[in-house]
């Protein structure tokens, strides 16, 4: 089919649904001369779920137009964005990865052949890579490492060298794949202006990037891997489909931030060409819809479309797009596979026993090793010696209350903050913070961009200072006296502790709680927790 297609046709084929492209007019020269060669590369973390569908989708694009393709398991990636995938399970889950990608793609029928599979630690560990990767850190300064990561690197209070030298890698991929552009998300753009400005001062041509929009979840946020309630996982049985689109958000005419109908606009028609809305007999029964925007006005419009109509239609074309992969999966290696290189950790034996330190790879897992009390913020001064640290008394339940060293006055008033109740970390080894001694961390949540945004966690109505807060189903575990800092117990925990689109603070989709209810933030959906 590409061979009888003209240069034009082709780029309309490779640049449609994206949001955004960068260097069209060297895309276009290319075309005219060759095929284009390009890469996507997904970091080997959370399980991939039903918005990879949208990737994917390109990709069958960017075959029929005569794409040279490359797909990168970026398995370093996955380790350097805060130990997001355990060195030890970084193999696994590339093997996952690859399995169930290839699945997606014979799935809606892309040939296989026509693609290259490539691992990252392949090549990123050797010396003509590494070499670069010290050149380009000698001149990218940490502000613009840090900035280029915020959308994509997990941004946590006291961030790892790792998470800072994520973007530069990235950019280096492109020279070492020999590409001609990279495809990726619009969250990846500043990653992308990262390459762009940097690897022309290391000899490297600029390349062009291909940004698809980013898809919402089900609950109106942005889709994702550690939100439970916001993603349908490629493994989910049927009942399991029906159950999250019921709840899905889903509004009567409202087409923003509407998950829905944004899997109709960048998966289904993409591949198919067209959608059929099943309907009552007595409503007109099914219709066929051969161009979205008919869909989407008589969506917006509320006639011929209704939301329970919708997604009843999407369940029958996801499951359609499901059944190979499920059938799959079914074997018992690759059953195996997705068991080993995702453990539960709520069946390990730290988990059941609530071990203390000193313990396996395992119990270092377990949430309730870490002490998160309520506390009550009994006074709040200025620190002597800092403009953006304050101190502040807290009472944990003890019979002296804590000295804690927080920013947290630089977003909310200390008016505010004065007889508030809050959360506690309470038993990471005490530091000085510019001379004062801070026994306890306060934990919050935060968005990362310009304005930083962060919000005090909130715990349930009639708490007391002292209430011991536990990770939903890891009630009974103890917390260990002190964490081991060469253990990093809390860093590994506090990877996966997110905010969900309703504003409920989660560990790996589980809620955080007390013993009177479930914690909260005010505002931050989709915000990290530390």
């Amino acid at each position: 089919m590409a061979d009888q297609l003209s240069p034009d046709e082709k780029f309309h084929l490779i640049t449609r649904n994206l949001q955004e492209v960068l260097g069209e007019e060297k895309l276009k020269q290319i075309l005219q001369e060759r095929e284009l060669k390009v890469y996507w590369g997904t970091a080997t973390t959370g399980k991939p779920h039903v918005a990879y569908f949208v990737p994917m989708s390109k990709i069958a694009d960017f075959l029929k137009a005569g794409c040279e393709v490359t797909i990168l398991f970026a398995d370093l990636h996955a380790f350097l964005d805060n130990m997001k995938a355990p060195w030890e399970l970084l193999e696994l889950r590339v093997k996952y990865y690859e399995q169930v990608i290839k699945a997606m793609l014979e799935s809606i029928g892309v040939p296989l052949d026509k693609l290259k599979f490539v691992k990252g630690t392949d090549f990123q560990l050797s010396r003509e890579y590494t070499l670069d990767v010290y050149r380009l850190s000698s001149m990218v300064t940490e502000h613009d490492a840090k900035k280029a990561g915020a959308e994509v690197v997990k941004q946590v209070e006291h961030p790892l060298l790792s998470g800072l030298l994520y973007p530069g890698l990235q950019a280096l991929d492109e020279e070492y794949l020999k590409v001609d552009a990279q495809f990726g998300g619009v969250d990846q753009r500043k990653i992308f202006t990262l390459a762009e400005k940097y690897l022309p001062s290391l000899g490297y041509a600029k390349r062009s990037h291909l940004m698809n929009p980013m898809v919402p979840g089900l609950t109106g946020a942005k889709m994702s891997s550690s939100e439970e309630e916001s993603k349908i996982d490629l493994l989910d049985s049927a009942g399991d489909v029906k159950k999250k689109l019921k709840k899905a958000f889903c509004e009567p005419g409202n087409i923003q931030n509407n998950g829905v109908l944004s899997f109709v606009k960048h998966v289904v028609f993409p591949l198919r060409g067209e959608f059929c809305v099943k309907r009552d007999p007595k409503w007109g029964g099914d219709k066929i819809y051969t161009a979205f925007e008919e869909l989407e006005k008589d969506f917006a419009e509320e006639v011929l479309v209704h939301p329970g109509d919708l997604k009843a239609s999407v369940e029958v074309a996801l499951n359609q797009l499901l059944e190979p992969i499920r059938k799959k999966f079914e074997s018992p290696e690759l059953r195996k596979l997705s068991n080993t290189a995702y453990p539960n950790p709520s069946k390990t034996k730290g988990a059941a026993k609530g071990a203390k330190a000193g313990g396996g790879e395992d119990d270092e897992l377990d949430p309730s090793r870490v002490d998160i009390r309520v506390g009550k913020i009994i006074s709040v001064e200025k620190h002597p010696d800092a403009d953006s640290l304050y101190l502040e008394k807290i009472d944990v339940g003890e019979p002296q209350p804590r000295t804690v060293v927080s920013g947290l006055v630089a977003y909310v008033s200390q008016e505010d903050l004065q007889d508030r109740l809050v959360l506690v970390l309470c038993n990471l080894k005490p530091q000085k913070m510019r001379g004062i001694e801070s026994q306890a961390m306060l934990l919050c949540a935060s968005i990362e961009g310009e304005p930083r945004r962060v919000e005090p966690l909130d715990p349930p109505e009639g708490s007391s200072p002292g209430e011991r807060v536990f990770v939903e189903g890891y009630e009974t575990g103890k917390p260990d006296d002190k964490l081991n800092p060469k253990k990093k117990v809390w860093e590994k925990v506090q990877v996966d502790l997110k905010i969900s689109g309703e504003c409920v603070a989660q560990w790996k989709d589980k809620q955080l709680m007390t013993k009177l209810g479930q914690i909260t933030c005010k505002t931050l959906k989709g915000g990290n927790i530390s």
